[in-house]
């Protein structure tokens, strides 16, 4: 897919997707998130960017970590997204936090602001993710430190079949990298060619957990990646395509709900 194309389908996809994106997705990604800000170690005081930051599921944890004398900016390419993170932020008074609509692969941001770059699963978005990862690591100070979490590979999934089941029914594919960078040592590679030092990973294994049909639907078509292009669907094609995908993961049903295999990979890395 050409590039500024894929961007606005994810740009305009998570904003379909920001209602429903905390609803569906908060506990089944927190391990990813447990282990990035446990390799992240963000001490106080500290400056710290998340990257792709969504509705600030990370940053808020983030920013106390870094406490008062710390500071976390989020950026995101949806508006929706960026909207969300900044009226949870008003509202609980984060005085520590700001966030701010941005393209990863261009950030408007000077160089050598951050002591910490993060990014919670939202590199397999971005179509030049080694574009993205020489931006973050241009913002970094010397010394400075980037954690990135991604989904691994593909057969190790469950839900994976998500992306063929709508794609058979669009134009052109909704997320064409989205496995590639968690195949493999590949998203260390990436880090190494873009300048960074010190690469380490950790591979870890997860299950979605969903009480019912409604909830297993709910995360794959209304809180995630494939959201524009399913709410686009007429009624009858948005019931085909959550009875293929409750097919797909039978396999994974306890009765009721599901509990379907994940995979994430969390990479380090340092700037010299």
């Amino acid at each position: 897919m050409e590039a500024n194309l894929q961007k606005r389908v994810q740009r305009y996809g998570w904003d379909k997707a920001s209602l429903q994106y905390e609803i569906f997705w908060q506990q089944q990604l927190k391990p990813a998130q447990d282990l990035l800000l446990s390799m992240a170690a963000i001490q106080p005081g500290e400056q710290v960017l998340d990257i792709a930051c969504g509705t600030g599921l990370v940053s808020f944890r983030a920013a106390q970590q870094a406490g008062k004398s710390g500071h976390v900016l989020g950026t995101d390419i949806s508006d929706r997204m960026i909207e969300t993170a900044n009226q949870v932020r008003q509202d609980h008074g984060n005085v520590n936090t700001e966030f701010k609509r941005m393209d990863a692969e261009q950030l408007e941001l000077d160089d050598e602001l951050f002591d910490v770059v993060i990014c919670a699963l939202g590199l397999m978005y971005i179509p030049n993710p080694l574009l993205a990862l020489q931006e973050m690591r241009r913002v970094m100070k010397p010394g400075g430190r980037i954690v990135a979490a991604v989904w691994g590979e593909r057969a190790h999934c469950g839900w994976a079949n998500i992306f063929e089941i709508v794609d058979r029914r669009v134009s052109s594919e909704v997320c064409p990298m989205f496995f590639q960078l968690g195949t493999g040592k590949l998203l260390e590679s990436y880090l190494l060619k873009a300048g960074f030092v010190n690469v380490k990973s950790e591979r870890i294994t997860t299950t979605l957990s969903y009480n019912n049909r409604e909830d297993a639907c709910g995360a794959a078509f209304e809180g995630g990646p494939v959201a524009l292009a399913y709410f686009k669907f007429p009624e009858h094609v948005k019931e085909e395509v959550r009875t293929e995908y409750v097919g797909s993961i039978a396999a994974y049903g306890n009765g009721v709900g599901f509990q379907v295999p994940g995979e994430f990979v969390v990479a380090s890395a340092c700037k010299v």
